[in-house]
């Protein structure tokens, strides 16, 4: 107990200087806390926004305003956050609250009134300071496992109100309730020959450098033989006592000889810009070893306000009768640090590994646009489609385009058309332009136009035209022709289509338009008898489903219930 009080008044010195209130808000949960997320944390294709708190792998644990304000945004949606919440507090901050079970009666009862006016599940409320008041402390949710989450836990956000850039919450006085005396670790550094004369012991690929442990717990690597310019790159996280999660790190901090080299600071950040973590990480080493290293350096300029600015770019350069030390110092929130040597030399042993790069006639630059056209397939690039300069791979095979791959990294949609005006009018709703993964067939949100069926997609890889006749597959759980449903609490049902996936799902008792939750990880419909529709005795009921091309099915069929139990 004195080591954790110690920790807490350390914690608290340590960021005395914090310009956010570090004692105006309290904990969403009343448990002790436990990560499973961090802010910042490296995702697909974005930056973690908030922090995960483990529930205890469980639903239904009560979640709690942090502050007086008012419920600002109600969003429910079957993918990203599930169920949510967001508070708007006086003091310029916002509250967010992610992957919820279901709302506090009040809030609850308010919900189910905008489902039933705009007829769907899925919503989008902006309110008012006077709809939905909330106080400090005051129950508004349950946890739960809603939208894109991989398992129970709550996703918790300060935003800034007026900018809506999303700030670290640990500022805010929950890193008090977080134990964490544990430094970030260490797995992996690599050096990467940039110039075209770079080498890194005498490899002109990546090269993943050895690094031992010092007895005080600092990192060091022997003398590394180099020319030209290089960069570095470190796969890292953070861990925290109690917590078997490998999570995301606070700082960054690279020196060259004791100069500043390239500082990361996750403190806050804007939606905006979330996408660039594939610019920062080494996207290719991503792609294919599902390892995320960050580079402490980039050759072309990216708008992304983590990074500090450097005058270097983060870049070294190795030349004759010059020895380099470059020290990087990786730190947690807490202030557990760990430091890491790299001792650089000039050398000019031959090259042993040399590049490894594929020439096509296809050189992308980055800040350009290009046009490609090959048997009945066209592709257009905006400018700044891509962050870096590539050789892609273009051709045609079989009336199927291949695209490159999806070890380049996609910042911003670009098109791909075909031109196919054989297909008669009245089948052309069915067919659409997929992206082949594998076996693994994507649905692409496809348009015909003179002739041309063109999407507008962020995914390199293998492009056909597909067509989709076969309607969604509805299968009821609970429900038979006939049966009583007294003693049951919901009506629930299956989804599920083979290709294009689901678009739309209505359902209805009795002619009215009926609530049902949908949870895309189990495909389950579900409506909840206590929305008091049903009536007493025979009820009938109709359930549509239909795909992203327009097939549809439509299930049917009766019911009793009961009112008396």
């Amino acid at each position: 107990m004195r080591q954790f009080l110690f920790f807490l008044f350390v914690a608290a010195v340590g960021h005395s200087q914090s310009p956010y209130p570090s004692d105006y808000f309290r904990s969403p949960l009343d448990i002790p806390l436990s990560l499973s997320g961090s802010f910042g944390e490296l995702r697909s294709n974005h930056f973690h926004s908030g922090l995960d708190f483990r529930t205890q792998q469980k639903e239904g644990l009560p979640v709690y305003a942090t502050a007086d304000g008012y419920v600002s945004r109600i969003k429910i949606s079957a993918f990203g956050y599930g169920k949510a919440l967001y508070i708007t507090h006086p003091n310029g901050y916002t509250s967010v609250y992610g992957h919820l079970l279901e709302m506090s009666p009040v809030i609850a009862a308010f919900l189910k009134q905008k489902h039933y006016e705009m007829q769907q599940f899925e919503l989008d409320l902006f309110l008012k300071p006077g709809d939905l008041p909330v106080q400090k402390g005051q129950q508004i949710a349950l946890s739960g496992n809603t939208g894109g989450s991989g398992g129970p836990h709550l996703h918790f956000e300060y935003r800034d109100t007026q900018t809506e850039k999303i700030i670290n919450p640990f500022y805010f006085g929950l890193d008090q309730m977080v134990i964490d005396t544990k430094p970030p670790v260490v797995a992996d550094i690599l050096v990467y020959p940039l110039s075209d004369d770079a080498v890194v012991n005498q490899s002109q690929q990546p090269v993943a450098i050895p690094i031992t442990k010092q007895k005080d717990g600092t990192y060091m690597a022997s003398s590394i033989g180099a020319r030209g310019e290089i960069g570095v790159g470190v796969h890292a996280y953070d861990v925290s006592d109690h917590s078997y999660g490998k999570n995301g790190l606070f700082k960054l901090k690279a020196t060259v000889n004791g100069a500043p080299s390239f500082e990361v600071d996750f403190t806050t950040f804007s939606y905006d810009e979330t996408r660039y973590i594939n610019a920062y990480l080494d996207y290719f080493r991503y792609k294919k070893m599902n390892q995320r290293v960050q580079r402490l350096f980039y050759t072309k300029p990216y708008p992304l306000s983590l990074i500090a600015k450097s005058k270097t770019n983060g870049i070294l350069k190795i030349e004759p009768n010059v020895t380099l030390l470059y020290q990087l110092e990786l730190t947690d929130f807490h202030g557990n640090k760990v430091s890491v040597t790299l001792p650089f030399k000039y050398s000019n042993q031959a090259v042993s590994i040399p590049k490894n790069t594929t020439q096509t006639p296809y050189y992308i630059k980055s800040e350009k646009e290009y046009r490609y056209e090959k048997n009945g397939f066209s592709v257009y690039f905006p400018e700044n489609t891509f962050y870096e300069n590539f050789y892609l791979k273009f051709n045609v095979v079989n009336q199927t385009l291949q695209l490159h791959d999806d070890s380049v990294a996609v910042h911003s949609n670009f098109s791909v058309s075909y031109f196919n005006d054989s297909i008669p009018e009245s089948e052309r709703h069915y067919y659409f332009l997929a992206t082949k993964v594998g076996s693994k067939i994507m649905y692409n949100a496809t348009k015909y136009k003179n002739g041309s069926f063109t999407t507008w997609t962020r995914n390199l890889g293998l492009f056909y035209l597909e067509n989709d006749k076969v309607a969604p597959i509805v299968k009821p759980v609970n429900i038979e022709p006939g049966k009583w449903m007294t003693k049951d609490k919901k009506l629930i049902f299956t989804i599920s289509d083979a290709l294009s996936g689901i678009k739309t799902y209505q359902g209805f008792i009795n002619g009215q338009w009926v609530l049902f939750d949908y949870d895309f990880k189990t495909q389950t419909l579900i409506h909840d008898f206590s929305d008091g529709v049903v009536v007493e005795g025979r009820n009938e009921l109709k359930l549509e489903v239909t795909d992203n091309v327009g097939n549809s099915t439509i299930f049917e069929t009766h019911f009793f219930r009961s009112q008396k139990p």
